[in-house]
């Protein structure tokens, strides 16, 4: 089965963005995380439409959009036409789940759920069939390079017990704290997609360390 490296452009350059995107198009990434952050549901500030166009328009790899703000419904057809291939909703900031999941799929995007730390597993088994991916947010959301939370292992295994009891195809993608050392156990947890960002644009050369991730996906 693919496994796939998601770098999340939150701990990029953004002075020097366009070397950071060409990188990422030269390397072994699969695809490219923008976590998108409202100041309200955490209480960061990151990037919104501009920053997301200018990244369409540069890079050659899927755009994996992570919402993380309130009432992410009223802004699905702008983050499609900004570019999102992929868009993902906080399960805690949507008040209609099932109905904004078949939203993003209408409007031709791949839907996920993400879920904080604290957020049980046994609640998305009614929407397990309709979600392209589950994003398990790893560190409490908010800000890169926060440290893994040990839980998150357990939370993966029986998500992927849920997955598979639902004969679901949902992919798990997992987000927070990700390093070389961590993750191979969460691969045989059972993650499809690694998404690192501190681990990886903290290097000298970064897409050494995308190569080096993704060879640990390889089995």
């Amino acid at each position: 089965m693919s496994h796939f490296i998601a770098p999340s452009v939150l701990s990029a350059n953004f002075g020097h963005l366009s070397a950071e995107i060409e990188m990422l198009n030269h390397s072994q990434a699969d695809w490219i995380h923008v976590d998108v952050m409202d100041g309200v549901f955490v209480p960061n500030i990151s990037f919104g439409f501009p920053i997301i166009k200018y990244l369409k328009s540069v890079a050659e790899k899927p755009l994996d959009v992570h919402l993380m703000i309130v009432e992410p419904e009223r802004y699905f057809r702008e983050f499609k036409e900004s570019g999102a291939d992929l868009l993902t909703i906080q399960y805690e900031a949507s008040t209609h789940l099932h109905r904004s999941i078949h939203a993003i799929r209408e409007l031709g995007m791949l839907p996920g759920v993400a879920i904080n730390p604290h957020t049980n597993i046994l609640l998305l088994e009614d929407i397990i069939t309709d979600v392209h991916h589950v994003l398990v947010m790893s560190v409490n959301p908010g800000y890169g390079g926060q440290k893994f939370i040990q839980h998150s292992l357990r939370k993966i295994m029986h998500l992927k017990e849920l997955i598979l009891d639902s004969s679901s195809q949902a992919l798990i993608e997992v987000d927070g704290g990700i390093t070389l050392e961590n993750a191979p156990q969460l691969l045989r947890a059972g993650a499809d997609i690694l998404v690192a960002g501190h681990t990886i644009f903290s290097q000298p050369d970064p897409a050494a360390m995308i190569r080096q991730l993704k060879e640990l996906t390889r089995f």
